[in-house]
């Protein structure tokens, strides 16, 4: 039961032409063993490389490494946004709570996996720190599995445990975790935290990602009470609300009093948090983000954004008219799975105009953009200016209900489509 070192050169050297190579995610991103095997992007052709988001500069979509690498992404970050707009990458349209089947079904089957580790316990047991989601799988039906073995890699409870004898080859990594820093909220945000905090009930079990609307929305549960988290990810705001108790899980139905996430991201003191904390189980992604598992969870709150969406309800999450701008990921599932819940409320929260100053309620989607969640499937949308619950409203009633909340420098013309459209309104 011996950990097999090598070089970073060997390591990388098992990646042959043609492979379909997985790279672990977000925080655990294993940039040391990515940036080596571009450094053989002239040896190599046609490698596929699969993904969901990595943090860091994805060398591999940059000249000239590209000639060699191909990134196909269930998700799309900012590091491989051009790629995938610009012809040297492509974009899977999936839910988070399916990807585990294109490996599980070889639909996608994988030839190697870069994975980010903890080293190992004196049972040889490694953990897939803050990043178990797609991971789990992934290794589970790698046909080879490459490690980084870092110190600083949190052991995190759950299922994010691999043995020593399910790794191929390691290489050894001292190096600190990608840090996500919190911008300032905004007057605006903390207004939009504002109202979506007071949809929140006593005993709801909340999904959120991070940002600014988010830890807005955080920021006004100081007086709420026993608050559960199953989500597919979450950051440092959460924290104070642990802290204080706040967050105590104890309505929960589904691993009652624990926090449930696939992975997190945020600041060093998050990751000092999850380490070794028995609070916090990571499971995979097919797990966290399973409609069926969500839904038996009491008054589950689920907290999602939208780049526009149009009178009837229709929201585009994920491109910019015909260019895609991050992925479906799992929206859908917490939205439905939030629907189905006892007293559940999924909830888009966003402000009403773009950062360039254009209305987020729109007439019709952009040209060529996708529709992330479906108008039979939304309830409430939020703003800045108030809440417009859709759930049970025919068409006309949605379109007044979305005006009502949009920025009013676009009320009039949003009412002139609406008469148009539908008439009568």
């Amino acid at each position: 039961m011996d950990l097999k070192i090598v070089s970073l050169v060997e390591a990388v050297s098992k990646v042959k032409s043609g492979d379909r190579v997985f790279f672990q995610g977000a925080a655990m991103t294993p940039n040391l063993l990515i940036n080596a095997l571009c450094e053989r992007y002239q040896e190599l052709e046609n490698v596929e490389i699969i993904q969901v988001h990595t943090e860091g500069t994805a060398r591999y979509t940059q000249e000239p490494y590209d000639t060699a690498f191909n990134v196909n992404s269930s998700f799309v970050g900012g590091n491989v946004r051009g790629a995938v707009n610009g012809g040297n990458g492509d974009y899977i349209p999936i839910f988070l709570s399916e990807i585990h089947l294109l490996f599980r079904r070889k639909i996608l089957p994988i030839d190697v996996a870069f994975i980010h580790v903890s080293p190992p316990d004196r049972h040889g047991y490694c953990s897939l720190g803050t990043s178990v989601d797609i991971t789990l799988p992934a290794v589970q039906t790698a046909k080879y599995v490459v490690a980084q073995i870092n110190p600083n890699v949190p052991r995190t409870h759950g299922d994010g445990i691999i043995h020593i004898n399910d790794i191929d080859c390691s290489v050894h990594a001292d190096r600190d975790l990608s840090i996500s820093n919190s911008a300032i909220i905004t007057d605006i945000e903390a207004q939009i935290g504002s109202n979506v905090a007071g949809l929140i009930e006593d005993g709801a079990t909340l999904q959120m990602g991070i940002g600014n609307i988010p830890n807005a929305v955080l920021n006004n549960l100081g007086n709420h009470r026993r608050l559960g988290i199953h989500t597919e990810m979450f950051s440092d705001g959460i924290l104070p609300l642990v802290e204080s108790g706040v967050i105590t899980g104890e309505e929960k139905e589904v691993k009652t009093g624990k926090i449930v996430t696939c992975f997190a991201v945020g600041s060093q003191k998050l990751y000092d948090f999850v380490d070794d904390n028995p609070l916090v189980h990571f499971k995979e992604a097919g797990y966290t983000n399973d409609t069926a598992i969500i839904r038996r969870n009491p008054k589950v709150t689920a907290i999602n954004s939208a780049i526009e969406i149009d009178l009837t309800g229709q929201v585009c999450a994920d491109t910019i008219g015909g260019k895609q701008y991050s992925g479906v990921g799992g929206q859908m599932d917490f939205i439905r799975g939030a629907s189905l819940s006892d007293g559940g409320k999924p909830i888009f929260a966003m402000t009403s105009r773009s950062p360039r100053g254009i209305s987020k309620i729109t007439p019709f989607l952009k040209q060529g953009a996708g529709v992330t969640t479906t108008r039979a499937h939304v309830h409430y949308v939020v703003t800045e200016y108030g809440v417009a619950n859709l759930f049970g409203k025919n068409l006309k009633q949605r379109a007044k209900a979305l005006i009502a909340i949009a920025h009013p420098e676009f009320r009039a013309s949003l009412e002139k489509e609406a008469y148009n459209r539908f008439g009568g309104f």
